[in-house]
This record gives C-alpha cells, sequence and structure tokens, in this order.
C-alpha cells in the first residue's frame, strides 16, 4: 500500500545530471509511477520549492532514511527497522518504487517524526553502528513499547504524595523503640549554629579563673581568651625562682630561656617574615641594646646573642664595671663570638634612629644605679633617639622608670608593673606546676600554644 510509505524519509540518486534529493515522501502515486517528496534539500541544499516529484525512469538508485508512522505495522520486503542502516534500492529492483506497495512480511515500527528536522535528514558517519545498537534495543526492549510515552512524568504532584510529616514521625518512633537517638522531625526547632572556632561537643564550662596566689597583687591582667593572670609581689617572685632552682631550673636556664623569649618577641616586632627574608638581607634591622651589670642586663645580653643569630645588627651597650657578675661575664662571651658590636660609651651608639631599643638597665633590687652617670646618659639616649622601646622584665610599681617603654615583658607572672611600662607581655620560662604549688599558687598554664602571649588590663 502506497500511503504506508508517506511520512518516510528517502534519499533518491537521480544521476549525474540532476544529482541526489532528499526530503519527507509526500505521496506515491503507483499509476503514474511518481513520488513525491515535500521540504527537499538537492545536494545538501535546501529546495525553493516545497515539493519535488519523481519519475520512476528518473530514479537511479533510492535509500530508505528512516519510516516514519505513527502506532501503525506497516509492510515492506526492503524497509528496515527505526534506526538501521540506509538501504539502497536500485533502479531495476523488484522493490523499486512500482513494488513498494507489494509487502511481503511486516515489522513493527514507531512514529519519530517529533525528535527529528528534515536538516538531518543525512545520514552521520556512525549510522550503521548507531543502528545496529538501536535494533539490539529493539530487540531487547521493544516488546509492550506500543503506545507512545506522550505524557510529562508530574514531579510535583508525585511529591505532593510524600507525607515527609507523618515519615519523621515513624522513624522517630521506631528510633525512640530502639532506644537510638531521634533525628527530629521537622515541627522540631532547628538547633542553633556553631561558628567555626566552636566545639559541638559537650564540654565543661570553662573556669577563666585558673591561677590563684595566696597574696593577690594589685593588679590583675586578663588573656586574648579571657583568663584571669593575676600579677604576684616582687617578695614571692623571688621565692617562686628560689624554688625552681632547687628543683635544677638554673639561672643559666632561665637566662636562655628568657633570651629566646624575648629575642622572639622582637623579631615579630621587628617585621617578622616580612622582613627577614633572603631577598631583604641588605636591610638588615638594628637593634640597640641597653644593659646594665645584673641578672636583667644578663637576660638582656642573651636576647641580643639570639637576635644576632638572626641576621639582626645589634648594638649592646655595656659600660665597664671593675666586678659583674659571672652571669652577665659569660654572656658577653657568648656575645662577642655572633659578631654583635658591644660599647661601652653612649657616645659610641647611633646618632640615628634604629629600629627597636632593649631596655634592660633597671634592677629589682639596686635602685641607686639610677643615680650613676652612665644610667642617667643611657636613659637620655633612648628618650631622644625616636625609637620604640621594648623593656625587659621591668620593676614593679612604685619604682621610678627613667625609659618610658612601648612594651613590657614579665616573666612566668607578671609584678605590678607602673603606667609606663606600656602594654604587658607574659613569657613562660618553664617553670613547672608543682614548683607553684610549692610556693602556694594554684597554676594553669594560661600560654595555650605559645611562649609569649599578650595581657590585657580588665
Amino acid at each position: 500500500m502506497a500511503a504506508d510509505w508517506l511520512g518516510s524519509l528517502v534519499s533518491i540518486n537521480c544521476g549525474p545530471t540532476l544529482g541526489v534529493y532528499q526530503g519527507e515522501v509526500s505521496s506515491v502515486d503507483q499509476s503514474s509511477q511518481t513520488i513525491s517528496l515535500k521540504q527537499p534539500f538537492h545536494n545538501g541544499v535546501k529546495c525553493p520549492v516545497p515539493e519535488v516529484t519523481f519519475s520512476a525512469i528518473d530514479i537511479k538508485e533510492l535509500k530508505i532514511l528512516d519510516i516514519r508512522h505513527s502506532n501503525s505495522k506497516t509492510c515492506s520486503s526492503a524497509a528496515p527497522k527505526v534506526g538501521s542502516a540506509p538501504v539502497a534500492i536500485p533502479k531495476g529492483d523488484p522493490r523499486s518504487v512500482e513494488k513498494l506497495n507489494s509487502p511481503q512480511h511486516c515489522s513493527k515500527s514507531y512514529g519519530s517524526s517529533s525528535s527529528r528536522g528534515i536538516n538531518q535528514v543525512t545520514p552521520k558517519k556512525n549510522g550503521v553502528k548507531n543502528g545496529q545498537m538501536k535494533h539490539r534495543d529493539d530487540e531487547c526492549f521493544g516488546d509492550g513499547l506500543d503506545e507512545e510515552l506522550d505524557t510529562d512524568f508530574d514531579f510535583e504532584g508525585n511529591l505532593a504524595l510524600f507525607d515527609k510529616a507523618a515519615v519523621f514521625s515513624e522513624i522517630d518512633t521506631s528510633e525512640r523503640r530502639n532506644g537510638a537517638r531521634s533525628r527530629g522531625t521537622p515541627q522540631e526547632q532547628a538547633p542553633s549554629r556553631y561558628r567555626h572556632d566552636e566545639n559541638i561537643l559537650e564540654a565543661k564550662p570553662v573556669v577563666y579563673r585558673q591561677i590563684t596566689v595566696p597574696q593577690p597583687g594589685a593588679k590583675e591582667y586578663c588573656t586574648d581568651s579571657g583568663l584571669v593572670v593575676p600579677s604576684i609581689s616582687y617578695d614571692l617572685h623571688k621565692r617562686l625562682l628560689s624554688a625552681a632552682e632547687r628543683y635544677g631550673l638554673s639561672l643559666e636556664r632561665r637566662l636562655e630561656m628568657t633570651g629566646v623569649c624575648a629575642s622572639q618577641m622582637a623579631l615579630t616586632l621587628l617585621g617578622g617574615p616580612n622582613r627577614f627574608t633572603p631577598k631583604n638581607l641588605h636591610q638588615r634591622p638594628t637593634v640597640a641594646l641597653l644593659c646594665g651589670p645584673h641578672v636583667q642586663g644578663a637576660q638582656g645580653i642573651s636576647c641580643g646573642r639570639h637576635l644576632s643569630n638572626h641576621e639582626v645588627e645589634v648594638i649592646l651597650f655595656l659600660p665597664n664595671f671593675v666586678k659583674m657578675l659571672d652571669a652577665v661575664t659569660n654572656e658577653v662571651t657568648l656575645f662577642t663570638k655572633t659578631g654583635g658590636k658591644q660599647v661601652s660609651n653612649i657616645k659610641d651608639l647611633p646618632d640615628t634612629p634604629v629600629d627597636l631599643i632593649i631596655n634592660c638597665l633597671d634592677c629589682h633590687e639596686n635602685t641607686f644605679l639610677m643615680d650613676q652617670p652612665w644610667y642617667r646618659a643611657a636613659a637620655d639616649w633612648a628618650n631622644l633617639n625616636r625609637a620604640p622601646v621594648l623593656s625587659l622584665d621591668p620593676p614593679v610599681s612604685g619604682q621610678s622608670q627613667a625609659v618610658e617603654a612601648k612594651w613590657s615583658l614579665s616573666l612566668c607572672l607578671p609584678l605590678p608593673l607602673a603606667e609606663g611600662a606600656g602594654r604587658v607581655y607574659l613569657c613562660d620560662i618553664g617553670i613547672p606546676r608543682q614548683v607553684f604549688q610549692e610556693v602556694g599558687i594554684k597554676y594553669h598554664s594560661p600560654f595555650g600554644c605559645k611562649f609569649v602571649i599578650p595581657l590585657h588590663s580588665p
């Protein structure tokens, strides 16, 4: 039946003169032996006319590209299944146009006119492979697909059938029956959100006063995390160091620890990693170190040694004394091995401002040093140099300080410092907790992961 071929896509070769035409079969006339194509393409170019009619005499070869039907059975001896490779029907073959209406066997085909456009009638290079895969799919899954799936799936309607509250209620009931923890239902209030730095695990409440002393000092400080750090008197400070020395924390160990912590703080004040790089060695910072002939001076010299080892230009001012502590002499010997500069006269200090001044002139016990000419000269030079000052282990409040500091570094626990001490920092010199307990101090380390921490006035 000629009507069964309507809508099929074919390619008609009319020889080198007329060329090749492709299009959709619009009519087949058996009596006149003609076939018409609508929306035809001639040699790959769309024709200006909507329909072209061919006579069987002019057709050299006919290829069936696609058989288009809608839920109908077609019968053909030459028609392949949908999606198979094109079949060539040369002229003179009994399956030519005049025999298209003489079927010998039947095959099922399904409409696909809505999924292809007329611009896709030319078969692709891999059409044979795709046709074979389609043929296999039809053999495996073709049964029972006589009807088209024209209706779209209603996702919203299907979701509305899902009773979310009932399902969560059933899950909650089941978990409670089994002793498991409930996930909660949508009606329950959502839990509060946590910050990135908060612990979601339940913990004991934080006790911010973890350090208590037998005799509270005149001042209290607090850390960045809110822990309270009380100050102690100088007498309690001396008893704490004496107890630590009995357990093996000698003066040399304390000097080394203090020097490391103070130098680390000084390196940070000088610029830290932004300044101390291999590409910046031509701009070495300069530090003036003012020291006296006492333990505080020895701590400063230890700090200067570490700074000099880190490519800092250190100028140590230490007057010539007839008698000095052995600790000071030992630290000076080590300092000279680093290549640092040592002067004993104020006139040898730089006239231009330096990057940092470390003040270690003051002593906790000997306040008469402030009357010495070298002390007054060094203090005047520091005040006129206009460089920031870091005081190392400054004296307690009540003792006058000739040099006003921007920062002060206290050891283990702070002393009640005067207002001229600037911003107070605290360093850990390694005293064990049991040593604190021996002198009556309930101690819990406030340092965390650091050895130097800032302190704030409450």
